[in-house]
């Protein structure tokens, strides 16, 4: 749920597996598929198996992602509809091929438009029709970078990873917290942050069981940061805003922090990561153990 600067539109869809059985309801069983991260293990190189897992338990399944938030499934589409500072509202989900494809976006628009919200359509590359991206386009959204769906059995990781001398990793708990990562956020993003801040406090005072944030400190400066979202009775723990200031790239502290987030996760009974990763972070993620499974794209729509 980043955003970033738009960029002509395009057919964006870059093929990778198709979940099995897109048509079923979420259920808790992948028939004919090793359990994976149910605890039978899952053979290596089977990402098929890991997207459909994910598909079934963060998109079809989803879960309101913080304080205020209601998912609703409305015919062929999973959405989100959240208000108040930082909420995202959005499509997680759809099933659309194209003879329902233009209507079905269409009584989206008109839905978060007359509650007044902005909203995203997030695609996945697998997402049919296969020229969906143009269709959001056409219908006056705005893309945002490409990213790469990457996921992992936490139990398959390298986690082997060691801070620079002199810098430490705290945890966020308070404001005081939270105004260090928005500030590494700033910094190492170049973007408004005022969303994350506002965001990342009401879940920690809401649901502070469903979010862990840290921050690395070089000495009493903030240099990398990063939060990782806990969606109750899913395997899927979320890793989310890593990022590192200019000054400090290159030392492995993002390294450090996925891995600091990793074992959190299996401390909290998770069995599996995903990430949606951006260029620069994915070389580090393939090395740890993760997997690309797909493309995923920001499409969104302001009234």
């Amino acid at each position: 749920m980043r955003f970033g600067p738009a960029r002509a539109c395009a057919a964006v869809h870059a093929r990778a597996v198709r979940p099995a059985g897109r048509d079923a309801e979420p259920e808790n069983a992948l028939p004919g598929r090793p359990a994976g991260c149910w605890g039978v293990p899952m053979p290596h190189g089977d990402h098929a198996a890991l997207l459909e897992l994910l598909d079934r338990e963060l998109r079809r399944g989803a879960r309101p992602d913080g304080p205020g938030a209601r998912i609703e499934r409305t015919g062929r589409v999973v959405r989100q509809v959240a208000t108040g500072q930082g909420c995202w509202n959005g499509v997680v989900w759809s099933a659309l091929d194209e003879a329902t494809v233009d209507a079905v976006i269409a009584e989206q628009v008109g839905y978060y438009s007359a509650l007044g919200l902005d909203f995203e359509w997030k695609s996945y590359g697998y997402d049919g029709p296969a020229d969906l991206g143009r269709r959001l386009c056409a219908a006056g959204f705005t893309p945002g970078p490409e990213e790469t769906l990457m996921a992992a059995r936490i139990a398959d990781l390298d986690l082997d990873a060691d801070l620079p001398h002199g810098v430490r990793v705290e945890p966020v708990t308070d404001s005081a917290g939270v105004d260090l990562v928005a500030d590494v956020h700033a910094k190492a993003f170049g973007a408004d942050s005022s969303w994350l801040r506002d965001r990342l406090l009401a879940r920690l005072s809401a649901a502070p069981d469903t979010v862990v944030a840290v921050v690395a400190m070089a000495g009493d400066e903030p240099v990398s940061a990063a939060r990782m979202e806990l969606p109750p009775g899913t395997r899927f723990a979320g890793l989310w805003g890593g990022g590192t200031v200019a000054d400090w790239r290159g030392r492995g502290i993002y390294r450090a922090l996925v891995a600091h987030r990793a074992h959190a996760a299996a401390a909290r009974g998770y069995r599996c990561l995903q990430v949606d990763a951006s260029s620069r972070s994915r070389p580090i993620l393939e090395r740890l153990g993760f997997a690309s499974l797909t493309t995923t794209t920001p499409y969104v729509y302001a009234p």
